[in-house]
């Protein structure tokens, strides 16, 4: 007498497959040829596997805290007015590579600094980073964290290329009010050493 052994097409029939593969197992393994005996025996595993796989759907990795920063400081994107130290600053936040990066740019009418300084931010690794080019001509390099509010994100100083002479930022903040409003502040450390505090609130025009 031949067996026959009608293979599931779904997933869902495995174990009930594998209880009946398992009773034919048992009452035809006295007659069954050796050879045969181990394909059942291989087949029986596999199908196992199939359903120990099959029963255990991967979760999507959580973001990291650095990623939760950077995507706060993508809501920021649009143009921006306001003013620190009673000068006017227009900014222009954007979204850039595909997403990747986070192009921040700072100009005054006439010229007078800032004048397109730009700053970039991107995840790297575990860390939140924000490059400052800065018109003192230095690159400096900051470290990003979301504070426990979970509303401002606050940049602290890494390291610096270029030189520090015309000052140097070593600290920044950014923190949403609302869809239409944040607040700035930075630390600029003048060429003499000395540290100032400066603090602007920005209106989104668009």
């Amino acid at each position: 007498m031949q067996a026959t052994v009608n293979f599931p097409h779904s997933h869902d029939n495995v174990h009930l497959f594998m209880s009946r593969l398992s009773s034919l197992f048992r009452s035809r393994t006295a007659t069954l040829p050796p050879a045969i005996v181990i394909c059942l025996l291989v087949l029986m595993c596999s199908g196992t596997s199939i359903a120990q796989t099959t029963s255990q759907p991967t979760k999507p990795a959580a973001p990291s805290d650095a990623q939760k920063a950077f995507e706060k400081m993508k809501t920021l994107a649009g143009t921006w007015q306001g003013t620190i130290m009673n000068i006017p600053i227009n900014v222009t936040i954007r979204v850039a590579s595909s997403g990747t990066a986070i192009l921040h740019e700072a100009n005054t009418d006439g010229g007078r600094p800032p004048n397109h300084e730009i700053t970039m931010f991107y995840v790297e690794g575990d860390r939140l980073i924000a490059t400052h080019y800065c018109d003192g001509g230095n690159r400096a390099r900051l470290d990003g964290k979301l504070q426990p509010d979970e509303k401002t994100i606050e940049f602290s100083f890494l390291d610096v290329a270029g030189s520090t002479q015309g000052g140097l930022v070593k600290r920044m903040a950014f923190t949403p009010v609302d869809a239409d409003k944040h607040l700035v502040e930075f630390t600029f450390v003048m060429p003499n050493g000395k540290a100032l505090e400066l603090r602007g609130e920005f209106q989104r025009t668009k």
